[in-house]
């Protein structure tokens, strides 16, 4: 998902959503330990979204503390 998507979402839905890639990562991160992870690169493609919306729910932060 690009920033630009993200931006257009409410923080709750970015909340929401930072949840389930949480949730995600935790699953993936189980997988790898037991040998059962497929697909490795998802693991980077979940990091790097969770930085992604944390960075947009930041910017918004600010944006609202102006």
């Amino acid at each position: 998902m690009s920033a630009k998507e993200l931006t257009g979402k409410t923080p709750d839905q970015l909340r929401d959503q930072l949840v389930a890639l949480k949730k995600e990562a935790f699953n993936l991160r189980f997988q790898q330990a037991t040998n059962q992870l497929e697909n490795t690169a998802r693991m980077r493609v979940v990091r790097r979204e969770v930085a992604r919306i944390k960075t947009v729910l930041g910017q918004k932060a600010a944006e609202a503390a102006k």
